[in-house]
């Protein structure tokens, strides 16, 4: 009986040595360009594997991701083991790199008073006629890392999941939380049920030494900052 060739599928490497695994749990920086490679095509030849075929193409343009980016899809496809498909793959990545590397990094907007809150959010908030809870994530230097749209309708603590806002806040290294959602009637007076998640919120984040800046709602001309009427 003819023995079964083995695979050299990602799917099929152990645990420990798949790159998109490797990827997910250790983060994108712990890959090599080839294992990076790797992923984009997923499985090598018969007898190669994903990263020793990622390997041998990387070596043919001295591990130069610039030179790499250049080949065409023929050049590619002339290696064994990477067909059409692969060779567009590798082709659309190194072309997404080069674009995001020609584009000028966006400057954060820095919140630096209420007021500035609310020119960020009025244009968002100011005239919807339904309510909505936002949470701007901040780092160190009170700039924006993220605006985030929490609860659409309505604004109580069972709307609000607290663990998610946290949550997020550590993935993107938020130091800082300014709470803010509209009032369609007009009135600027905070409800208790605005008051109550304030205070949830502001608990829950200083055992991870994540600070809620403010509080501040929003109507169409104008606003309330929690933190400028000493309440928060």
């Amino acid at each position: 009986m003819q023995e079964k060739e083995p695979s050299f599928s990602i799917k099929n490497w152990n645990h420990t040595d798949q790159p998109r695994e490797k990827l997910r749990d250790k983060g994108k920086a712990s890959l090599s360009d080839a294992e990076l490679v790797a992923i984009l095509i997923g499985s090598g030849s018969k007898n190669e594997s994903a990263v020793d075929l990622s390997k041998r193409i990387l070596a043919s343009v001295d591990n130069n991701l610039n030179a790499l980016g250049k080949l065409s899809l023929k050049q590619l496809m002339d290696f064994k083991g990477i067909g059409e498909a692969k060779a567009i793959s590798i082709a659309a990545a190194l072309e997404l790199g080069r674009r995001r590397g020609g584009e000028a990094l966006v400057q954060k907007q820095k919140i630096t008073s209420s007021q500035s809150v609310f020119h960020i959010m009025q244009p968002l908030l100011g005239e919807l006629p339904h309510e909505e809870f936002w949470i701007i994530y901040l780092n160190n230097s009170n700039k924006i890392i993220q605006k985030n749209q929490l609860s659409k309708g309505g604004i109580t603590g069972t709307l609000v999941d607290v663990r998610l806002v946290l949550k997020n806040a550590l993935e993107v290294g938020a130091t800082g939380l300014i709470l803010v959602h509209n009032h369609p009637s007009g009135t600027l007076k905070p409800s208790e049920a605005d008051k109550q998640l304030t205070r949830k919120l502001k608990l829950a984040g200083e055992s991870l030494d994540i600070k809620v800046l403010d509080h501040v709602i929003i109507t169409e001309k104008a606003y309330f900052s929690f933190a400028d009427e000493a309440i928060l």
